[in-house]
Parts: C-alpha cells; sequence; structure tokens
C-alpha cells in the first residue's frame, strides 16, 4: 500500500535543499580548518569577507578579520616550528540556520588539539558562531565570534 501525503513533494525538495546548504558548510569548515592546520595565511584570510568582523575571546574588542587573523596565523605558526609539533582542529557538532536574506547563520564546536612528538593533547574546545554570505560564487565569512568555556 502506497500513502502519499499532502505537500510531501514540496517538503521533500525542502529538505534537500537544505541537506545540499549543510554540505556546503560542512566542506567550508573542512576546508578552511585545513587552511588554518597548513598556516596557509593568504588562503585562510581568504574565506572572510573583506569587511569581516572576528570576536575573540582573548581580545578586548572586535577586530576586522583579515588583518586580526593574519598577524595570529602568524605568530601561531612561528611557536608551532619552533616546538616541532603541529596544530589540528576539528568542528563538529554543526548547526545550520539559513536566513532570508540567503546568508547563513552556524554554530559549531570546534577541538584544537596539539601534537608535540608523540600523541595528541586536547588543548581546549570553542565555540564558533558565524554569519556565513556568498561572495564570489563561495561561502565566506562575514562575522565569526569565537568563545571558550575555560575563559568564561
Amino acid at each position: 500500500m502506497t500513502v502519499e501525503l499532502l505537500g510531501a513533494a514540496e517538503h521533500t525538495l525542502e529538505k534537500r535543499e537544505f541537506a545540499a546548504l549543510y554540505a556546503e558548510a560542512q566542506r567550508f569548515y573542512a576546508h578552511q580548518m585545513r587552511l588554518l592546520d597548513a598556516h596557509d595565511t593568504g588562503r585562510w584570510a581568504d574565506t572572510f569577507t573583506e569587511d569581516a568582523v572576528l570576536e575573540l575571546p582573548f581580545l578586548p574588542e572586535p577586530v576586522p578579520a583579515r588583518t586580526g587573523l593574519a598577524r595570529y596565523e602568524r605568530a601561531g605558526a612561528a611557536r608551532q616550528r619552533r616546538s616541532g609539533g603541529s596544530m589540528n582542529h576539528w568542528v563538529g557538532m554543526l548547526d545550520v540556520r539559513p536566513r532570508a536574506d540567503g546568508s547563513l547563520h552556524t554554530r559549531c564546536s570546534a577541538l584544537v588539539c596539539a601534537t608535540p612528538g608523540s600523541g595528541a593533547k586536547a588543548l581546549y574546545v570553542c565555540v564558533m558562531e558565524d554569519v556565513l554570505v556568498r561572495a564570489g560564487g563561495a561561502w565566506r565569512i562575514a562575522h565569526r565570534r569565537v568563545t571558550r568555556d575555560d575563559l568564561a
């Protein structure tokens, strides 16, 4: 027996569209975190809009993302080269909320791990809240707010 629900075709299409957006957001974060972990500062900065704003828990006020991130990332890369280790970011628990203007509001957890020599050590867990917008055919961050439970 086949049962057809009223409006099921429209509802399924909406689910497919959302699933595609969700997959795009997952790919965006996987790509962005790989750039961060590889210290590819220029390409990493390109994942933000020109006027993006960044709020980090250790900064007293929001900063322009591209310049603030480039300076922070270069300093982090230099520290890692001196220590001989690497840092890896894992993003999970991604929540994606499409907005009427076509942007996405996302919230996810990011686990930051250091691998000095042998073994990995979890350094901290952050919550990232972003506003993603399409720019040049790709998703870019227009605003990022990072919080850490251990600094609250």
